[in-house]
């Protein structure tokens, strides 16, 4: 589902502070995807055909050469394996959605994809971090066609893809009626597993959903492999609902699993706050056949189109058009992050998506988020 650019210049008061060092591309392309893979390295993308690629923390972007006949392509995701190799996502009706792929740092790309289905949409492309290299695990989601949410999967890194396809072990992932995925940050679908599972969120007039392939127990009277969902009690409409996933990874006893965050709201509202929903790690299948979702208690302070999660101070973050918000107690509570006085005055703001530690957004904007950003404050 294509989602209109929003600006707003509200702020809000809080006690955290000090955030995004905000960056120059040399662009005006309305930037949408953004991965970074650490070391310096990040992949960004846009509307107009635009790729951006950073080896040195964003001091220096280098504009992409364009893949062959994307000029007016709007490039909603993006994910880059090194320095050389990436796979970009196109949105839009029919085969307006594509994939492409370079393997010599975007100086030329291939053609690897195209959307056969003239009303189909791509929504996500996500890809599992810890695959091996010679098994690396990928997912394409997009809004249903026939019914049924497009799912295509990749287990060679992007070069081949295959349609998810039901089999007598195995069932689609159903849609509802004017249910639809939201393609504001390419995060509204994770992989949420070691072997290609896949997670997703959607809203629309149909109702929020969070919806996660798993193995059924026996007893649940499902196929064994197959997709069950959670209403989630966020708002929805045609413009509302979840628009964004985010993992933390959890290990517990045998159990390989995720805890998971979403958030999302009204992009024509984006001033109304809107609950978060986390959805924590699922016991073994033998004691819960379902997961839970928890909805905050504070909610972030408006329509928030991306989230994610850092490690290494325990922190979730979400980001939208009017600001900044950040969690440690597992979205209960979000508070404002706003800027300090070295920050621009809307150095919290303005913001599409998120892969930490950047942030994109409109008329080619970047943020870096400064190292103690998110570090406990007295």
């Amino acid at each position: 589902m294509r989602v209109p650019l929003l600006l707003t210049t509200l702020a809000f008061a809080t006690a955290a502070h000090a955030q995004w060092t905000l960056q120059d591309a040399h662009t005006t392309a309305s930037l949408r995807g953004i991965h970074s893979l650490g070391h310096g390295i990040a992949w960004a993308s846009g509307t107009e055909g635009t790729i951006l690629r950073t080896e040195d923390n964003g001091t220096h972007w280098q504009h992409c050469t364009i893949p062959p006949n994307a000029e007016h392509l709007d490039f909603r995701g993006i994910q880059a394996f090194d320095n050389k190799t990436a796979i970009v996502m196109s949105s839009g009706k029919g085969d307006l959605s594509r994939l492409y792929q370079t393997t010599d740092g975007c100086q030329t790309w291939t053609l690897v994809l195209t959307n056969p289905d003239p009303e189909g949409f791509w929504d996500a492309l996500t890809f599992d971090p810890g695959s091996k290299p010679k098994y690396v695990y990928g997912m394409l989601v997009g809004d249903p066609v026939n019914g049924n949410f497009v799912i295509y999967r990749t287990t060679d890194q992007g070069n081949t893809w295959q349609p998810l396809a039901p089999t007598t072990k195995q069932h689609l992932a159903v849609s509802q009626k004017d249910e639809s995925l939201f393609a504001a940050s390419n995060s509204a679908a994770v992989m949420s597993g070691p072997h290609g599972q896949i997670a997703f969120v959607t809203g629309g007039n149909g109702g929020a959903r969070f919806i996660f392939y798993q193995h059924h127990d026996p007893c649940d009277c499902k196929p064994s492999e197959g997709f069950s969902d959670i209403k989630l009690p966020i708002a929805s409409s045609e413009s509302a609902g979840a628009f964004s996933i985010a993992r933390r990874q959890t290990i517990k006893g045998y159990i390989l699993d995720a805890d998971f965050m979403v958030v999302g709201g009204d992009y024509r509202r984006p001033d109304s706050p809107s609950a978060s929903v986390f959805v924590p790690h699922r016991a073994p299948i033998i004691t819960s056949l379902s997961r839970r979702a928890i909805p905050s208690l504070t909610p972030p302070h408006g329509y928030r189109s991306a989230v994610a999660y850092d490690t290494s101070t325990k922190t979730w973050i979400t980001v939208g058009p009017n600001g900044t918000d950040i969690s440690t107690d597992d979205g209960r509570n979000w508070r404002a992050l706003t800027p300090g006085p070295s920050d621009a005055p809307d150095a919290d703001k303005n913001w599409n998506a998120l892969s930490l530690p950047f942030a994109v957004g409109p008329h080619g904007r970047i943020g870096f988020l400064r190292d103690n950003a998110l570090a406990p404050h007295k």
